[in-house]
């Protein structure tokens, strides 16, 4: 990779970010006009981020970080798309990050539609957020313990199903990417997981891909 930086190393420097924003002690790093005008022609970010839309998730506030440090691609929930593959696979392919962090949260709205959507007598949905949540229903589905038919979607964690629908999301991904499988496989491209906590701040790592020696995280 044209950097120094390794898998594990650029995970590193994202927890060492989100520990000073739970800590409530950001330095904003990189965010003045020097930093615009030594970007106007190129960039080189840390690492890529494909998380969910949802508006308490701004990346670069939540890990500390500044102008071109990362690559963010997001949607609703989170759900792997052709055009998510495609920015990723630029990302890993041309811009040589040597990290992917795919990252979920408490409190989803797109995994609560989902849960809501395999109950009896649910509304339908616009079709395209439809699409979108059909995503998340297979880890609906086994947390719910069922295949088909109706859940009980009151007695259903949606934490549980928000951890479970982020390997769904990794295991597509490499399913779908040759190009990040190969460089997971080689040692250039690390991928990690985590779940990120709304009332704490923390990102939590949940599963790890890659030569990452994470450090120890809370259970919580």
């Amino acid at each position: 990779m044209p950097h120094s930086r390794t898998p594990a190393r650029a995970w590193n420097e994202m927890v060492r970010g989100n520990e000073r924003f739970v800590a409530g002690e950001p330095q904003h790093p990189r965010q003045d006009v020097e930093r615009r005008e030594e970007l106007e022609f190129a960039q080189e970010p840390h690492a890529a981020l494909f998380g969910c839309s949802d508006s308490r998730l701004a990346a670069e506030i939540i890990f500390d970080k500044g102008i071109g440090d990362l690559f963010v691609v997001r949607n609703a929930g989170q759900v792997i798309s052709d055009s998510v593959v495609g920015s990723l696979e630029y990302a890993v392919g041309v811009l040589h990050v040597p990290l992917i962090v795919v990252l979920g949260h408490d409190s989803c709205g797109a995994v609560r539609a989902a849960i809501d959507s395999q109950g009896a007598d649910a509304p339908l949905l616009p079709p395209h957020i439809n699409t979108l949540i059909q995503k998340i229903v297979p880890a609906v589905r086994r947390v719910g313990g069922s295949p088909a038919g109706d859940l009980d979607v009151e007695m259903i964690d949606s934490q549980a199903v928000g951890r479970e629908h982020l390997r769904d999301t990794i295991a597509e991904l490499l399913n779908e990417s040759e190009l990040i499988s190969d460089a997971v496989a080689d040692g250039t491209l690390g991928i990690v997981g985590a779940n990120y906590h709304l009332r704490e701040g923390r990102a939590v790592a949940d599963i790890t891909l890659g030569s990452l020696d994470t450090p120890d995280r809370p259970n919580s």
